[in-house]
């Protein structure tokens, strides 16, 4: 049998994905699943129950990849919180399936702002979880574009429009539309127009803001870090107890 080319083997092994960036990666996917549950709950016909069992089957099995991931870079005792939480995620994304559309998305919600939070405590591994990841030029990321990622990244921000004009919706500190589009001209956020529920009943879907895999490379080069600026708080090591001199006799 004739064998291909070398260098088409070369170019067929697939590149292993660092552990934040599979965890991000995951967060976004989880965002997905529970916009199109937001949708299918805002429309005025009851949900297939089954329309969601698929997706939540599959995000079960990815969060049980990424937890393996993360084990095979044999992470330290510190992480056991961030362990236990993903094994519930995947316990619970699975349990999903077998739910109704309502009872589905209470137990997803949180899925992609607590797999951030276990992607921030597994980046503090020293040469584990950020290995692999190559950062972006320093000059496009400063705090407010880092704060803006990191919310992004958690499934929080949508573009919504008043009077002609777009603002962006999210939880945490404000993303003002000239962040958005900084970080849009340098490809790390993208908009998926119309994937998110409507601000209110009867309204136009919104606009959900995802990260591009650039952004989520972006994130993964600084999640877990110290704000800019700042220090790590060092650690003081308490003085021996003091000896008390021998009395001669």
């Amino acid at each position: 049998m004739t064998q291909p080319p070398a260098d088409t083997l070369l170019f067929d092994v697939p590149v292993p994905v660092p552990p934040v960036e599979q965890l991000l990666l995951l967060a976004g996917r989880y965002t997905r699943h529970n916009d199109a549950l937001d949708l299918a709950l805002a429309s005025p016909t009851d949900p297939d129950p089954q329309t969601h069992a698929a997706s939540a089957r599959q995000l079960a099995s990815e969060t049980s990849a990424a937890i393996t991931a993360v084990l095979d870079q044999q992470p330290g005792p510190d992480l056991s919180d961030a362990l236990v939480r993903l094994n519930q995620l995947a316990y619970l994304s699975a349990q999903s399936a077998g739910h109704n559309a309502h009872m589905a998305r209470e137990l997803t919600a949180l899925a992609a702002q607590d797999i951030v939070t276990c992607a921030s405590h597994i980046a503090q591994e020293p040469d584990r979880g950020r290995s692999g990841t190559s950062a972006p030029p320093a000059e496009r990321l400063n705090p407010t574009h880092r704060a803006a990622l990191h919310d992004i990244a958690r499934g929080r921000a949508v573009v919504t429009e008043s009077m002609g004009r777009q603002y962006v919706n999210n939880r945490g500190p404000r993303i003002l539309i000239s962040t958005l589009r900084h970080l849009e001209s340098n490809g790390l956020v993208d908009r998926a127009e119309g994937s998110a529920a409507p601000a209110f009943k009867g309204g136009p879907p919104l606009d959900r803001l995802r990260l591009t895999p650039a952004g989520m490379t972006a994130v993964a080069s600084f999640i877990g870090l110290p704000p800019a600026g700042s220090t790590a708080p060092t650690r003081v090591v308490p003085p021996s107890p003091a000896q008390s001199p021998s009395r001669g006799r």
